[in-house]
């Protein structure tokens, strides 16, 4: 029960630490989207080692989506897995 409010709750009041993206396999990059699901538009794709802030995370189906901003444009924001986001 503890764990799925804590899934389901924002990231924190406005922006967190910095995250970098890692765990992408060669030659892919992680899909910043609309919104928090696979069904939305990307954006952007992010390389391993991209510098992201969180503001918020959800839960959708099995997988954890986070809207973030990239860290040195914080205008761009979107949808990312949160399995692929570690915390710097």
């Amino acid at each position: 029960m503890t764990a799925a409010l804590l899934i389901t709750q924002p990231a924190g009041a406005g922006l967190r630490d910095r995250f970098e993206v890692f765990g992408v396999p060669d030659g892919d990059m992680l899909k910043m989207r609309g919104g928090p699901g696979t069904g939305f538009d990307v954006i952007l794709g992010l390389p391993n080692g991209t510098v992201v802030r969180i503001y918020d995370c959800t839960q959708t189906g099995s997988t954890r989506w986070c809207e973030i901003s990239l860290d040195k444009a914080r205008g761009l924001r979107g949808y990312a897995s949160w399995a692929y986001l570690r915390e710097l």
